[in-house]
């Protein structure tokens, strides 16, 4: 019996998330968490539990990559005088601070963040490491009411600025190691709309 019933739960399952057309019509969990995940921008003040944080690095250390080398290192950052102090010292240098109303700190408004770590390496594997992570951390937030950004802007200041550098230093990364993304987390206060997506970048090879 289980072996008739195993393929028709399959199939069901195929026929609902193959609807190009309406994607959010979907039953399946993790397909309407993808689905419905944005870039926020815009955080209460609540402050996000630490087993919170700490349940999000570990979803991102679950990523997979490449042959477990697990080549990165994870920095959970949650002190509010760190995002004043680097906001202060890199104030001059963010260009989108003017624009933004509720412009609060570096971090695009977040109360938290995630800033990930990884070597150099020829084949470019450690950077896609990286960015896997990344996506595992903000799935994971959003399936738990948690809001998310992926920034460079952070990163470039970070790894540049002489003003950041003991910012960048208190995330004791070892030798080797250079910031590449910085996760900015907290309970979203805004309920930004999707963007379109181009699902002609989407084709099949005959």
């Amino acid at each position: 019996m289980k072996r008739i019933l195993f393929p028709i739960v399959i199939a069901a399952l195929s026929a609902c998330c193959n609807t190009a057309t309406e994607p959010k019509s979907c039953e399946n969990p993790v397909i309407e968490n993808i689905m419905a995940r944005r870039s926020i921008r815009h955080y209460t003040d609540q402050a996000v539990p630490r087993e919170i944080l700490r349940q999000l690095a570990e979803c991102g250390v679950n990523a997979p990559n490449a042959m477990n080398r697990q080549n990165w290192e994870v920095r959970i950052i949650n002190n509010p005088e760190y995002f004043e102090g680097l906001t202060k010292a890199v104030a001059g240098a963010m260009p989108f601070k003017d624009d933004d109303p509720k412009f609060k700190n570096i971090f695009r408004n977040a109360t938290a963040a995630i800033a990930v770590a990884c070597p150099d390496d020829e084949s470019g594997m450690s950077l896609i490491n990286v960015g896997l992570l990344a996506e595992n951390v903000c799935l994971a937030a959003k399936s738990l009411g948690l809001g998310s950004v992926i920034m460079a802007g952070p990163v470039m200041m970070m790894n540049t600025a002489p003003e950041a550098k003991p910012y960048l230093d208190r995330l004791n990364l070892s030798e080797g190691f250079r910031l590449r993304i910085v996760i900015g987390l907290g309970y979203p206060d805004e309920e930004p709309e999707a963007r379109p997506r181009d699902l002609n970048k989407i084709q099949f090879v005959d």
